[in-house]
């Protein structure tokens, strides 16, 4: 695969900004890692998770990108919200991938606490926005495989 080629965008929720800023700063020294270049790496704000997959729909209509990074965290609270909110972002970036044939990473936290959160947005246990920008690139990497394979 030749990434100097290879276009990502990356949309992340402002809402839990303090955690969603480690894995947006994450995902995108992941895909520099990678061999991607910074210039081809583009960089979106959204207001919060539940946003996240009309968000990436806009990155993928109207930018010619290979495949999304969607980053976000929902924290559990005192009310059903955090099940509406983790249930339709689920939904609505699983149909991003079907619908467009294009890799839409989940990189959505949700945890049961604020300090759950902050852990996975870190270096010592991983950093899942890190993780969702290479699933992104390993996606790529098996649709050219199978492109390619006779």
């Amino acid at each position: 695969m030749n990434w100097k080629k290879v276009k990502i965008a990356i949309v992340a929720a402002k809402w839990n900004s303090f955690v969603t800023d480690d894995m947006l700063e994450g995902a995108v020294e992941a895909l520099k890692a990678k061999g991607i270049p910074e210039d081809q790496i583009h960089q979106f704000r959204c207001p919060g998770s539940y946003e996240l997959p009309l968000a990436c729909k806009y990155c993928l209509d109207e930018l010619n990108v290979h495949g999304v990074v969607a980053i976000g965290a929902v924290i559990q609270g005192g009310t059903p919200h955090f099940h509406y909110v983790c249930d339709a972002v689920n939904r609505g970036i699983t149909e991003l991938n079907t619908t467009y044939g294009k890799p839409v990473s989940f990189g959505v936290l949700t945890t049961d606490t604020v300090e759950q959160a902050i852990e996975r947005a870190g270096l010592d246990k991983g950093n899942k926005g890190s993780e969702a920008a290479l699933a992104v690139c390993d996606m790529l990497e098996l649709k050219s495989q199978i492109a390619n394979y006779k």
